[in-house]
């Protein structure tokens, strides 16, 4: 099991590099997250949801993403509550508190997903959610050290040195450890390092003086980590503001809303040279010479629509719009994008109905049932392959959908304004299709870049990932923790 000192740690990445790594050595390799916090979500092959930090690890092992791998899935919807996913399916809705006293009920479940998941596996990687020394949160603990006494795995921690102060990090997680949990520690990582690794030699002897533990690598930065889905929105504090690209890009502009989902519907744009996505915080007004303005995936659409209104993008939307811009909204973006969002049954809250940004004449009723689907094959208005996926509740109506995105399977997906410039539809992962992305930029009036091959440049990080930590990490040891010895 991989622990981390704290969240945003590299904890995700490390077993995604290990699992590339040791699947290249001839394994049956299986990455296991107990529980998960992320509104970075994605499918799996048997219909229901994980947290994407998951499903890229499933990809590096070389296996199918299922709903095993991430038994409970907490999607923030509020600053203090969640919806809570199980085994895949909605389970219902919990407050940070309330799910002091859910969590245990919880552990059979997990329990239940790490035996199957185990079948026929030479080794399961197991991965923490934060980290153990907030033992403040002990108590019926699934995620961390209670998942890893009740199902007897050994235990290495990841620290990230980048942040500073990582051996008070190391020694201070050992030290609030129980006795019992700190003899499960079988020795611990350096993340992220940076500069002349020789410099950090004295902080080992001070580790293991203090702890014990022996070091199992030292790993420096892999700055082509940026490029794979990252796993929560803490991931967009190291690119998000104002950065601008090269002159003469296609400009797209992605107001950061604070309940974003699935983000990493933009990184094949953000892969393409050509392209320039400048997420906006807030109190920034989105610059007047943006070529389109994106609004992404979110977990609590009425609420982020509030958001947007009350930073005044509304208006700076609307103003766009006018100069002949462009806009396009996926999933909870495409529902802002309507005359009406109704909540009957008070899925995100009180129920109502509030009125949407009017720039599709769309209407959208939100309804307890979540659509989860794959959606793959040749979009008949484009002629261009679809490898997309579905993840929302709600049902959209309305004139513009005459006019829709896509369409799969004889199916219409999406509407479209009777000019062409507003745009929207349900599903994700559009612009990992290369043909179907190069198209979008072009009628952006860019030029996309005729050799990047999204899927492979992904398989490419995590070969040149798995060989990284090769390098820098002891493998042969790790698995012999893993086997015991």
């Amino acid at each position: 099991m991989i622990q981390g000192t704290g969240s945003d740690v590299g904890k995700s990445l490390i077993v995604a590099g290990l699992g590339r790594a040791f699947t290249k050595r001839g394994l049956r390799v299986r990455p296991f997250k107990p529980q998960n916090m992320s509104n970075n979500a994605a499918v799996t092959v048997d219909g229901g949801e994980i947290g994407r930090a998951q499903a890229l690890q499933a990809r590096a092992c070389g296996v199918e993403p299922v709903t095993d791998m991430n038994p409970v899935l907490l999607k923030p919807q509020s600053e203090g509550g969640s919806q809570v996913v199980v085994q895949g399916r909605v389970f219902g809705q919990t407050s940070a508190l309330g799910y002091g006293a859910l969590k245990p009920t919880l552990m059979p479940k997990v329990m239940e997903s790490y035996a199957r998941l185990g079948l026929g596996a030479d080794l399961v990687l197991v991965e923490g959610a934060g980290s153990p020394a907030e033992v403040n949160l002990r108590a019926g603990d699934i995620a961390n050290m209670g998942f890893a006494e009740a199902v007897d795995v050994p235990v290495i921690l990841v620290g990230d040195v980048n942040r500073g102060g990582v051996l008070a990090a190391i020694v201070g997680t050992h030290a609030l450890l129980e006795p019992s949990e700190r003899a499960r520690l079988k020795g611990y990582i350096v993340n992220m390092f940076r500069g002349d690794v020789r410099l950090f030699h004295p902080a080992l002897d001070i580790i293991a003086g203090r702890t014990g533990l022996d070091c199992l690598g030292i790993v420096p930065y892999f700055a082509a980590a940026r490029q794979l889905p990252a796993e929560d929105s803490m991931a967009l504090d190291r690119v998000a503001g104002m950065g601008r690209g090269a002159e003469g890009t296609i400009k797209i502009v992605v107001p950061r809303l604070p309940r974003l989902s699935n983000f990493d519907d933009l990184d094949p744009l953000q892969a393409e040279s050509g392209v320039s996505v400048v997420f906006v915080e807030p109190g920034h007004a989105l610059p007047r010479d943006a070529d389109l303005v994106l609004l992404p995936g979110s977990k609590a659409t009425i609420a982020d629509l509030a958001s947007l209104r009350e930073q005044g993008w509304d208006i700076d939307i609307a103003a766009h719009v006018r100069a002949g811009g462009r806009v396009l909204g996926l999933c909870g973006g495409y529902q802002m994008l309507g005359r009406s969002i109704a909540d009957p049954d008070g899925i995100e809250g009180l129920p109502g109905t509030v009125a949407g940004l009017g720039l599709l004449a769309i209407d959208t009723v939100f309804s307890a049932e979540k659509r989860l689907v794959s959606i793959k094959g040749d979009d008949e208005i484009s002629g261009l392959a679809l490898d997309a996926y579905e993840m929302h509740i709600g049902v959209t109506n309305g004139p513009d959908t005459v006019r829709p995105m896509v369409r799969i399977d004889r199916r219409s997906e999406g509407a479209t304004s009777a000019d062409g410039r507003v745009a929207g539809c349900y599903l994700h992962g559009l612009f990992a299709a290369d043909a179907w992305r190069r198209r979008f930029i072009a009628d952006l009036g860019g030029e996309a870049d005729p050799s990047l091959n999204h899927d492979l440049l992904i398989d490419r990080i995590l070969d040149d990932l798995a060989a990284h930590l090769e390098a820098h990490l002891d493998l042969d040891r790790l698995w012999e923790i893993a086997n015991g010895r």
